[in-house]
C-alpha cells in the first residue's frame, strides 16, 4: 500500500472501524425474527438475509429490501412511527431501539487493527472521514472513544438533512471528500458491505478497499473492491 498516492481515507464505520456490525446484525435478527412470527409460511430470517438485503444500506431501505425479497408488502409510514407500527419505518425504528439498548448496555471497542491504521495515517498527514448509513454513527464513535479523530462525519442524519442518496450510490462518499477538500481520485474508500463497495466503485475514487468481516472476499471483489483485507493493520 503506497499511501503517498492518496490524500484521504474515507471509512465506513460499522464493521470497518468498530465491530458494531455484529451488534447491528443481532438487532436486525431479533427484530425480523419476531416480525416473521406473524407470517408462519415464511422461512426463518438468516445472516445471509442481512448480507444480501440489509448490510450497509440506510435503515428503511434495508427493511424494504428484505420485505421485497420475501414478497411482503407494508406501507412505508413515517420516520416518526412508533417501533410497534406495522410499517417499514416502524420496523426500522424497532430495530434501532434494540440496537441502541445493546450499545448502551454492552458498549463497543474499535478493532485494534483499525486503531493501528488510523494512528499510522495521522503520522502521514492523511485526512480521515467517516461515511456511514447509520444515524447512530455519532453515538458509536463516542462510545468507541474515536470521535475526536474525525472532523468530517457523514452519517444517515447528514444524508437525510442534505438530501444525499445513500449507498450503493457514491454520493455520501463524494460529499465527505468534498468536505475534506480532497479530489475524489485521491481518496481511499474502506467498506465491509456489498452496498458499500458498490458505492465506492460507482464513484471516481482512487481505491476501494473491501474489509472482509463475513461478506466474503470474492463477493466484495465481485461488487467493486479492488483490494480486500481481513484487517486494516495489513495496510500499514
Amino acid at each position: 500500500m503506497k499511501w503517498d498516492d492518496y490524500e484521504a481515507a474515507l471509512f465506513d464505520l460499522d464493521g470497518v472501524l468498530t465491530p458494531t456490525a455484529e451488534v447491528h446484525m443481532s438487532a436486525w435478527a431479533q427484530m425480523f425474527s419476531e416480525f416473521l412470527v406473524d407470517y408462519p409460511g415464511q422461512p426463518p430470517y438468516t445472516d445471509q438475509d442481512y448480507f444480501d438485503h440489509v448490510d450497509g444500506k440506510p435503515r428503511y431501505e434495508g427493511v424494504a429490501a428484505f420485505l421485497a425479497s420475501r414478497g411482503l408488502d407494508l406501507p412505508l409510514g413515517e420516520p416518526s412511527d412508533e417501533p410497534t407500527a406495522p410499517t417499514v419505518c416502524g420496523l426500522g425504528n424497532r430495530k434501532n431501539a434494540v440496537f441502541a439498548e445493546r450499545l448502551a448496555r454492552e458498549g463497543i471497542a474499535p478493532y485494534a487493527g483499525s486503531i493501528q491504521l488510523m494512528d499510522h495515517l495521522e503520522t502521514l498527514g492523511v485526512a480521515m472521514a467517516v461515511v456511514s448509513s447509520s444515524k447512530n454513527a455519532p453515538d458509536v464513535l463516542a462510545a468507541a472513544a474515536i470521535a475526536e479523530r474525525f472532523g468530517v462525519v457523514v452519517d444517515g442524519a447528514v444524508a437525510a438533512e442534505h438530501g444525499i442518496p445513500g449507498k450503493p450510490r457514491p454520493d455520501t462518499y463524494a460529499y465527505a471528500a468534498d468536505q475534506l477538500g480532497v479530489p475524489h481520485t485521491q481518496c481511499v474508500v474502506f467498506e465491509d458491505a456489498i452496498s458499500g463497495v458498490q458505492a465506492g466503485a460507482a464513484g471516481d475514487f482512487g481505491l476501494v478497499v473491501g474489509v472482509d468481516r463475513g461478506a466474503g472476499s470474492d463477493v466484495l471483489s465481485a461488487h467493486g473492491a479492488q483490494l480486500v483485507v481481513a484487517d486494516l493493520a495489513e495496510l500499514i
